[in-house]
């Protein structure tokens, strides 16, 4: 039996059923799981000082597209809105290479690594050039994070109404054949299991209502997780009634993409009724505060939805409209921005940490992940409470207001991913070298 103790922590919190929090105490990991959590535990096995450190549960990205990193600050799209900032960056994204999307989705998640998360799901709908979904899940492995990487997909180009170019579409029956190959390729359903498939048309305004039917029912016939953008912003609330006559909570329901396993990214745009849809069937939603803000978006009715009992998880999303990927700047993020809206008492550090560990885990339907408690897996955050950014801070479990913005340690299944502020899975430095070389190339052939 393999046993990791981290020992003395400042401040631990546990995200469990009673919300806990324990000072002065210890974190025990048996063959990845936690085993238990409170003061004075000992270990036969590894002993890891965790004073003047504040443990959370390991931070969860609901939605992301780790393809994008490669198209930062593209000049063009850096002021445009959602549907302008797409028609700029279809062309470019029409390029990459199966090795780009291994390339980006290294560099993606060591980001995310470094940030604290430990469990990222990725939302790829475009497959130019030859790439796969496994390119995505072959580099998720050599980073160490656990992954839930969705089969995405365009199939309606714009000869037929649809926003992406045509040549980047797929034909529907190539779709669905894919999924069921990907689903029974990679799919694991265990409790340790570090890759999940999900299904994921890209969005209302780039596959048919058929494809969005004909995926709901195939994912439940394989028991696995639906996901795809919706009511983002105006524009597709707009696209939505022109040519579904619905608003997009209509559209989902009608299609049968409402329930405990579906989850929606973005949802700035919901509406009272469609909250309560969303509450009452279970139905997930991504936050995404940082990408709203930089579309110009809005701001997303976090407070609402959670009072309702929406579920509610926190997204980074693509690199490309974000455009960076940093789960604690994130949850910050979203904490600062209900309390621009509503006031500076409508959500608070712990609320916004909460959302960003356990409600993410809940969304993506990992109740053993996002929580400190004996039988979760052992997906563990170590910050520095001496940090530059949490000296003076009274209260160090306050890590949203006043923290360290890296990870000191992390920890994904029991494993170390991260020590000392150093990523211990790959060569990041070199990494970076080869990323950023090879957007240089995707630049200069724009």
């Amino acid at each position: 039996m393999r046993e990791i103790l981290l020992k003395n922590a400042r401040k631990i919190i546990t995200m469990d059923e009673q919300r806990q929090i324990f000072e002065g105490a210890d974190v025990l990991i048996q063959d990845g799981a936690i085993a238990a959590v409170g003061p004075d535990l000992e270990s036969k096995g590894e002993t890891l000082l965790a004073t003047d450190c504040v443990i959370t549960p390991g931070l969860v990205n609901t939605h992301h597209h780790l393809y994008q990193n490669l198209t930062r600050a593209v000049p063009a799209a850096q002021d445009a809105l959602l549907f302008g900032w797409l028609k700029t960056l279809y062309p470019i994204w029409s390029r990459m290479t199966p090795e780009d999307f291994f390339l980006s989705a290294q560099l993606g998640l060591a980001e995310l690594a470094l940030s604290g998360c430990t469990l990222s799901a990725d939302h790829l709908y475009l497959y130019p050039n030859g790439a796969r979904l496994e390119d995505t899940i072959e580099a998720a492995k050599t980073v160490g994070l656990r992954f839930q990487p969705t089969r995405g997909a365009m199939s309606i180009g714009e000869s037929a109404g649809g926003l992406p170019p045509d040549h980047l579409v797929e034909r529907e029956a190539d779709i669905l054949n894919d999924m069921i190959r990907v689903v029974d390729g990679f799919h694991d359903a265990s409790p340790a299991s570090m890759c999940r498939v999900g299904l994921a048309p890209c969005s209302p305004f780039s596959v048919s209502r058929d494809l969005m039917r004909d995926v709901a029912v195939l994912a439940r016939d394989k028991g696995v997780m639906l996901h795809t953008h919706l009511a983002e912003n105006d524009e597709d609330v707009a696209y939505s009634l022109a040519q579904f006559g619905c608003r997009p909570g209509q559209y989902a329901q009608d299609l049968g993409w409402t329930g405990d396993d579906v989850w929606h990214a973005h949802c700035v745009k919901l509406n009272g009724a469609e909250i309560d849809l969303f509450a009452k069937t279970r139905t997930g939603v991504a936050h995404c505060p940082c990408s709203n803000c930089r579309l110009g978006s809005g701001v997303a009715p976090v407070r609402a939805m959670r009072d309702a009992g929406v579920p509610v998880g926190l997204g980074v999303d693509g690199s490309a409209s974000n455009d960076m990927a940093n789960m604690i700047g994130e949850a910050r993020q979203a904490m600062m921005l209900q309390r621009v809206v509503l006031g500076a008492d409508a959500m608070g550090s712990y609320e916004a940490l909460e959302i960003a560990t356990r409600g993410g885990a809940d969304v993506l339907g990992r109740p053993e992940c996002g929580r400190l408690m004996p039988g979760a897996r052992a997906d563990i955050a170590v910050w520095d409470a001496q940090a530059l950014g949490a000296s003076g801070s009274w209260d160090p479990g306050a890590v949203l207001l006043a923290g360290a913005t890296q990870v000191k340690h992390l920890f994904v299944e029991g494993r170390q991913v991260v020590a000392d502020g150093q990523l211990t899975t790959l060569d990041l430095p070199a990494l970076i070298a080869r990323h950023g070389a090879r957007a240089v190339d995707l630049a200069q052939a724009t």
